[in-house]
């Protein structure tokens, strides 16, 4: 199995395979970052497909300085901003970057998706691109420009952060059995 940064070398040489093969391993990844945070599927599907536009168009100046996979995210990352950017100035788009339809998830995936819209925005992203997209501390730090323990420390707090908006609005029958554990551990240690 070729790696990615070999992959991207063999597109940029020319390959349409391999081209064709990274497309197949980064699609639906590339996707769900934009459906975790979208509200429109098709406008998630058409900044995936232009994140595979902007690899084509730039294929002639790849270097490998980085892995494939955050050079993937950083382009994602930089149309998602513009996306907001787009949506500022024109409250018609809002609803395109707005949190994603709610309607088909179980109760316990909204609970965890309203306290997500809770923080920051900038603790909400380091935590949805470690939690959810699965990238390393340096792929964080490389595609946030920052340091990595600035990273360790954000995402410490972004934990923190929803853990206490997860506590703070628990559902009645999880706070019921939270303080129903508390109380028999008390008991315990009397």
């Amino acid at each position: 199995m070729t790696s990615d940064e070999g992959l991207m070398l063999e597109f940029r040489g020319g390959s349409r395979d391999a081209f064709e093969e990274l497309f197949a391993r980064y699609r639906e990844p590339i996707y769900g970052f934009f459906r975790r945070r979208l509200a429109s599927k098709e406008r998630a599907e058409d900044l995936t497909q232009e994140t595979f536009i902007a690899v084509i168009r730039a294929a002639s100046r790849y270097e490998p300085r980085a892995q494939v996979r955050t050079y993937l995210y950083g382009i994602a990352l930089k149309l998602l901003m513009a996306e907001r950017r787009k949506a500022a100035k024109d409250p018609a788009d809002l609803e395109s970057v707005a949190e994603p339809a709610e309607h088909s998830a179980p109760d316990s995936i909204l609970w965890v998706r309203q306290a997500l819209e809770k923080l920051d925005a900038g603790e909400r992203e380091i935590l949805m691109l470690r939690e959810y997209e699965q990238l390393s501390y340096s792929e964080i730090a490389e595609l946030l420009r920052l340091p990595v323990n600035t990273v360790r420390s954000r995402l410490f707090r972004a934990r923190i952060a929803l853990r206490d908006q997860l506590q703070g609005t628990a559902e009645p029958s999880e706070q019921s059995r939270r303080e129903e554990l508390t109380r028999k551990e008390d008991e315990a240690s009397r």
